[in-house]
């Protein structure tokens, strides 16, 4: 948990940026019955009914003292999706010495994950290219990332969409109006904080 938070509490530094990484999937929903619209003094009527229309996967890569952050949308998630998140990173950062990840204990949230579609050589490289910060388990919720999809659900999701390409209009109008309005996080919980708060998990 310190790890984290001591990674929080570092400056901001171009040449090792700080990015809050996670990925959630996603119910895709449709109308059995359309909706009826707004008028005058009464709500638009939604009809309970909905049918199911599968899933995708989201990943979000914010950088919290900058307030920018990419949402990407794919049909799945595994190994293979989450190297080709941290390639698009890395192209993403190409001055960068190192940058630091934070992200939860997800079992393809690893450097093993590159080695199974990458060459050995190409893995490694792009291994190197981070620095891996682990969430402990149970405690996600300090990833900051988190508090951006506690965002994206109430401001934009919170709706039903039957298809990728609906959910990728939708994200992409929230992600640029946040991108452009650089909206950051304002992160209390420091190391002294979390020593006061949890003593009971602090040897005596």
């Amino acid at each position: 948990m310190e790890a984290v938070l001591d990674t929080y509490a570092q400056p901001y530094d171009a040449s090792r940026p700080v990015i809050c990484f996670d990925e959630k999937s996603y119910q895709l929903l449709d109308h059995v019955r359309e909706p009826l619209p707004p008028v005058p003094g009464i709500p638009a009527r939604v009809d309970h009914e909905y049918k199911r229309c599968g899933t995708v996967n989201f990943f979000v890569a914010f950088e919290p003292l900058t307030g920018q952050r990419t949402v990407t949308v794919t049909e799945r998630r595994g190994n293979a999706e989450f190297a080709a998140q941290l390639q698009s990173l890395e192209v993403h950062y190409p001055e960068a010495e190192k940058i630091t990840l934070v992200l939860d204990q997800l079992s393809t949230h690893s450097p093993a994950a590159l080695y199974q579609h990458l060459p050995a050589e190409e893995a490694r490289q792009l291994t190197r290219r981070f620095e891996w910060v682990h969430t402990p388990k149970h405690a996600s919720w300090l990833n900051m990332a988190e508090l951006e999809w506690s965002a994206l659900q109430r401001q934009c999701l919170g709706q039903r969409l039957a298809s990728k390409e609906a959910v990728e209009r939708e994200i992409h109008a929230w992600e640029t109006d946040r991108n452009a309005r650089a909206v950051r996080v304002n992160w209390q919980f420091s190391t002294p904080a979390a020593r006061e708060k949890l003593g009971r998990h602090y040897p005596a």
